[in-house]
């Protein structure tokens, strides 16, 4: 497939889990998810398996197959952060203890988060330009590399679902979607509007290091959350469709 005359690969593969929470931001202290995966979330996800800075991932299309459960849990939670500075201070042999220490920053938090989620993600992957690779090889690299890892299962980071705290149980690459086993739940849901939805985090320094250094490069934390309002229609999420309503 091409895209502006420029090959496009692209992959579907099927992930289970048993918990998932892809949080609404509006509800960041007592987590709630959505009800549905981010584009953000997946990408995230296939991030976890394989990642360069000169590809970038486009989550193409997003199919719920289990009926949407949701379950309240509560969780012993740290309050505050380690900062960079102060492990840096350390390193150098200056500055006090930088760790936290669980007993003096817990806090319990209640969350409402999904269980028993299995989605298929079709999704493909452009080059970014950066890093000067060359373009004549450099898809079909990165294609076989990510082909190779989705069917070994493999990854460098445990890929999870919307928290850390909750791992992808599988994920494996398919020719086709199962769509018979979508379930009947969900196809009785017929179209559903979605209402507006986080789509991702948008760095503003575009995925390019601030110091022009990639060897030791240092990037801005400075990002903007694109919203989009997508429709899911027999358990079928046109991402594709609806990004191009996106809104900052």
């Amino acid at each position: 497939m091409k895209l502006g005359g420029v090959p496009m690969y692209g992959f579907q593969i099927m992930v289970e889990g048993d918990y998932a929470c892809f949080t609404r931001p509006e509800m960041k202290v007592e987590r709630v998810s959505y009800d549905v995966p981010t584009p953000g979330a997946l990408e995230g996800l296939l991030k976890s398996i394989y990642w360069k800075p000169a590809i970038k991932y486009v989550i193409d299309k997003i199919i719920v197959f289990e009926p949407i459960q949701f379950i309240n849990v509560r969780r012993n939670e740290v309050k505050d952060k380690v900062l960079l500075s102060s492990m840096k201070s350390k390193m150098n042999g200056k500055g006090g203890d930088p760790c936290i220490y669980a007993d003096a920053s817990r806090s319990q938090r209640a969350a409402m988060i999904l269980k028993d989620v299995r989605y298929g993600v079709a999704f493909h992957f452009e080059l970014t330009g950066l890093k000067n690779e060359k373009e004549d090889d450099a898809a079909k690299k990165h294609y076989n590399i990510i082909k190779r890892r989705l069917e070994k299962g493999q990854f460098f980071r445990v890929p999870c679902l919307g928290c850390s705290e909750f791992p992808v149980k599988k994920f494996y690459m398919v020719d086709q979607f199962p769509m018979h086993e979508i379930a009947q739940e969900i196809l009785a849901m017929g179209d559903v509007d979605l209402g507006f939805m986080n789509y991702k985090v948008v760095f503003r320094d575009g995925g390019i290091p601030i110091n022009k250094d990639w060897e030791s490069p240092k990037f801005s934390d400075k990002a903007d959350t694109v919203y989009y309002r997508p429709h899911m229609i027999g358990g079928i999420i046109d991402v594709a469709q609806y990004k191009g309503e996106c809104k900052c």
